[in-house]
């Protein structure tokens, strides 16, 4: 999925005229947008300074709420790229090492595994929502705790060898997250906001429970179609159970933000405020397989090497009723972050506006 992103960007660029006036596409892809009926954030910024950020659509469909520019939406799977960097937090601190096996930390029933593998998805461990999904009392909240238990329960197997091939795995990122607070004997929870977002001054993101997020006013809801095709909160549908009965998970999602708060997060990233750039840039580079190829994807971040803006890091979340992006132009220090709450299908059409735009920015 995510390398047809790139290869669509690519192509993008490939068939398209840099003379055109490029501001204006990003202009007319968000009008185009609101009139299909994208609800969401758009932002668009260099070296930190935004060039253009609008919220289009509505907070909630049911009570009629437009969105506002600072709205909290879900992050879904960018929540990574914050797991991981706990990690490298950790590793900076002398806490652990990224070759180190995770049997040093967490007691499951597959070996040969390290820190680094769960890190790039190379691990080769098994789905632990299919095995929840189909033991677990859904009448409870499940953490990590309870996936590491029933894991080692139920014992599904291997999918590969460690380091055989890349296959993106939820699980990893909860057993990273478990690292830590074995490493540092500390709630994962308490210590992000403590290493990571009350340091940057992202004070509208946190890792919410479904109580917490209640509270929020300027929560943005996620809402799906029904059947009568209209959008309604996708609480409503029973596919999105599993945010409810698993949501005291840690590690591969359950990361709330904002828009601003992200970029925030994006230019603390170019500076040694949380890590080294040395650690950055091996958080950039690709991993190694055991056949020699590469794995292009790093700590927590999908990699482009050679995009039309030069290096480029992004990663994308899925949730029910949510879609999210941040694309990053390391080289040139630009940054694409979108912010969605109707699961709508230009997205990905509004970041191909974006980044033409930035060409000529």
């Amino acid at each position: 999925m995510k390398k047809l992103i790139f290869q669509f960007i690519l192509l993008f660029f490939a068939f398209t005229s840099l003379t055109i006036a490029q501001e204006k596409i990003l202009v007319d892809a968000v009008e185009k947008a609101r009139s299909e009926g994208f609800s969401g954030v758009i932002l668009v910024a260099q070296e930190g300074k935004v060039l253009y950020q609008e919220a289009i659509g509505l907070r909630s469909f049911e009570n009629l709420v437009a969105l506002k520019k600072n709205d909290i939406f879900e992050m879904a799977s960018v929540s990574k790229q914050f797991t991981a960097m706990m990690i490298m937090m950790c590793q900076e601190k002398g806490l652990l090492d990224y070759d180190d096996p995770v049997g040093k930390y967490l007691d499951i029933p597959y070996r040969g595994i390290t820190i680094r593998q769960l890190l790039t998805h190379t691990s080769g461990v098994p789905d632990y929502q299919a095995v929840m999904d189909e033991h677990w009392d859904k009448s409870k909240l499940a953490g990590n705790p309870d996936i590491l238990e029933y894991l080692n329960r139920y014992q599904p197997p291997m999918l590969f060898e460690p380091g055989e091939k890349y296959e993106y795995s939820n699980t990893g990122y909860v057993f990273l997250a478990s690292i830590v607070e074995k490493a540092t004997g500390r709630d994962f929870v308490e210590l992000m906001r403590e290493w990571i977002f009350q340091p940057l001054g992202m004070k509208n993101t946190d890792i919410r429970s479904p109580e917490a997020k209640a509270k929020v006013k300027n929560f943005a809801a996620g809402h799906i179609k029904n059947e009568a095709g209209e959008y309604v909160n996708a609480n409503n549908f029973h596919s999105s159970d599993y945010t409810v009965w698993l949501g005291n998970r840690k590690g591969p999602g359950r990361v709330s933000s904002t828009a601003l708060d992200l970029l925030l997060w994006d230019q603390a990233l170019y500076t040694d405020q949380l890590v080294s750039q040395q650690t950055m840039e091996l958080a950039y580079s690709p991993a190694k397989l055991n056949d020699g190829t590469r794995s292009y994807y790093g700590f927590g971040w999908e990699l482009e090497p050679k995009s039309p803006l030069g290096k480029m890091v992004m990663h994308t979340g899925d949730n029910p009723g949510y879609k999210t992006i941040i694309v990053r132009y390391i080289e040139e220090n630009k940054t694409i972050i979108i912010l969605n709450n109707n699961y709508h299908p230009d997205m990905m059409r509004l970041v191909e506006a974006a980044t033409l735009s930035l060409g000529k920015w």
